[in-house]
């Protein structure tokens, strides 16, 4: 890409976090997926200090991801400082035994100063370990939510009806452990959780084991004056793009 083109995306790229402050997401909120994958006040928390999770979602709006939202809580509600929260996107493999993330499309590494965590609920909730399949219940109480902002120039746009992965993986102080939170709701395929040598399904470890889904919101531009703005920086993205992939011309 000519450096001026370059320049010119990383400019959009920062106009769109800059209008995208970062920011609670409360109930009745905006998205750009499904549905919000809502915490279940009474369900599991799942580790992500040691383990990298996922869950799948279909965007609903193409466009930047500005913020994304999911919400945890600390085993024993021994909160412990997070010092890194990894994300990362991947297209969907929907093939048999069941689907799960494939192609990288993007990832970032967020550190205190790039993320907010607020008190969210409280609820008789338990705490799984999906690898070694401990787990415990009653553990704890509090439910936090997380929210992220991303970098400037380094803005994933998704894609209209798209099925999407995101994983997530927290960097955690001890002793404290954190859990990404289960949701109510279940869409497509069942969370996921790797292995060290692959994927695996996410179930609940009671009987009859059911499939579990986990907890989080794609946030889309939190200021309705920024919908004007967001369609021109991403059609401006667009054209740079498609300028940067046709050959240069030849004089005679």
């Amino acid at each position: 890409m000519h450096p001026f083109h370059r320049s010119r995306l990383f400019v959009c790229a920062a106009l769109v976090c800059a209008v995208a402050a970062r920011a609670d997401w409360d109930l009745g909120g905006p998205h750009k997926m499904h549905f919000p994958q809502l915490p279940d006040l009474n369900g599991w928390d799942v580790n992500v200090s040691d383990y990298v999770l996922a869950d799948d979602w279909q965007c609903s709006m193409s466009g930047p991801i500005p913020q994304i939202h999911f919400w945890i809580s600390w085993t024993n509600d021994l909160q412990s400082p997070i010092t890194n929260i990894h994300l990362s996107i991947h297209d969907n493999v929907p093939e048999p035994p069941f689907s799960r993330p494939g192609e990288l499309l993007w990832h970032d590494d967020f550190d205190p100063a790039s993320f907010q965590i607020r008190n969210w609920e409280t609820g008789l909730q338990g705490w799984l370990d999906p690898l070694s399949n401990f787990w415990r219940w009653p553990d704890h109480m509090t439910i936090w939510q997380v929210n992220v902002g991303m970098h400037p120039g380094n803005i994933f746009f998704q894609m209209i009806s798209n099925i999407y992965w995101l994983d997530i993986k927290l960097d955690v102080l001890p002793p404290g452990k954190a859990g990404w939170k289960t949701c109510f709701t279940n869409f497509m395929d069942d969370a996921v959780f790797w292995t060290g040598e692959g994927w695996q399904e996410l179930r609940s470890p009671e009987v009859p084991f059911p499939s579990l889904d986990l907890a989080f919101v794609i946030d889309p531009m939190p200021e309705p004056a920024a919908a004007a703005l967001v369609v021109s920086v991403w059609l401006a993205v667009r054209r740079l793009q498609r300028s940067a992939a046709r050959p240069a011309r030849q004089h005679a």
